[in-house]
């Protein structure tokens, strides 16, 4: 059974190849196996362990699921995840060098700090069938301006010669300024560059954000990157010591493995295993001193966040 077990459970990394890397999802795949399927045994094993969770990023422990799962949720918070996003923008007036598809272009991909369960989808946003509104309102879309002349007085320097994300500025719509009075709307960032003007130059946009979801379009993607990683697991097969444990410990890039006092002499110890990245530099100093392997049903999960909507909702 224990070799069973680490047949379902684990991936052995060696210095020259990998093995054990395939999933048995079905439950009839090894006789001997006794382990119960269902899911009621699904939701008990199950377990999802936040490990940071800031405005920028998210990283969180998932374990008890196949990969095909933990891909699941990766595709999930890319492309079914609501946020706002500049749909529509009408260029009253652009003389700088930036053409005016490249500049609505632009102003698209500006993240929102806004938060998208406040708003309904517009009619014909989504292909599925939400609440839904034909016409621009303040339950459904947020309003900016954008107005910026690039002006060179005597004796001072240019002014407005870079446009910049704070140069949006809301403007309210019915009752949003009162619903949004402790959290006013703006773009996440107020140094996102969105074009440079040279003096005489001009730039006037009335801009309309939308609700919206990144299969739609990568501008309603929430996040930047989101990937994951199975999670290692380093283990000493037999002490290590004197100048061999010094040069295993020198030779990991990562820090993984650490140097303690045993009497007068030197022993190596794992000191953090989920640093490992399988270089593998280890077993090729160590001659089957260490074992290195990945659990199939664990995985660390990393999203890096645009910011366009924790933050309003203090996650």
């Amino acid at each position: 059974m224990e070799r069973l077990k680490k047949m379902k459970e684990l991936i052995s990394i060696g210095a020259e190849k990998v093995s054990n890397v395939s999933t048995f999802e079905h439950p009839a795949t090894f006789l001997e196996d006794t382990t119960p399927t269902s899911l009621k045994s699904f939701i008990e094993n199950l377990r999802v362990d936040i490990l940071a969770c800031t405005c920028e990023e998210l990283i969180a422990d998932v374990s008890g699921i196949d990969v095909s799962l933990a891909n699941a949720l990766r595709r999930i918070m890319i492309a079914e995840v609501a946020t706002m996003a500049i749909e529509k923008v009408t260029i009253y007036q652009n003389t700088s060098v930036v053409p005016d598809e490249v500049l609505a272009h632009r102003l698209g991909l500006i993240p929102i700090l806004a938060d998208p369960s406040l708003f309904a989808y517009k009619d014909g946003n989504v292909k599925v069938k939400y609440l839904e509104h034909s016409e621009y309102d303040d339950k459904n879309a947020i309003k900016f301006s954008l107005h910026v002349k690039c002006c060179k007085h005597k004796d001072k320097d240019t002014i407005n010669k870079e446009v910049l994300s704070d140069k949006l500025k809301w403007i309210p719509m019915g009752d949003q300024k009162e619903r949004f009075a402790d959290a006013p709307i703006k773009p996440v960032h107020s140094d996102i560059l969105i074009a440079k003007l040279r003096p005489g130059q001009e730039i006037e946009a009335e801009i309309i954000c939308e609700k919206g979801i990144g299969q739609t379009h990568a501008k309603w993607s929430p996040v930047a990157t989101a990937y994951y990683r199975l999670l290692p697991r380093v283990t000493l097969n037999e002490d290590v010591t004197g100048q061999e444990a010094i040069k295993i410990r020198d030779v990991c890039p990562m820090g993984v493995f650490d140097i303690e006092d045993a009497g007068e002499m030197k022993r190596l110890r794992v000191k953090d295993s989920r640093k490992c990245t399988s270089c593998r530099e280890c077993l090729r100093n160590a001659d089957n001193k260490i074992t290195l392997e990945k659990f199939k049903n664990h995985f660390e999960c990393i999203c890096d966040t645009n910011s366009s909507s924790c933050c309003v909702r203090g996650h």
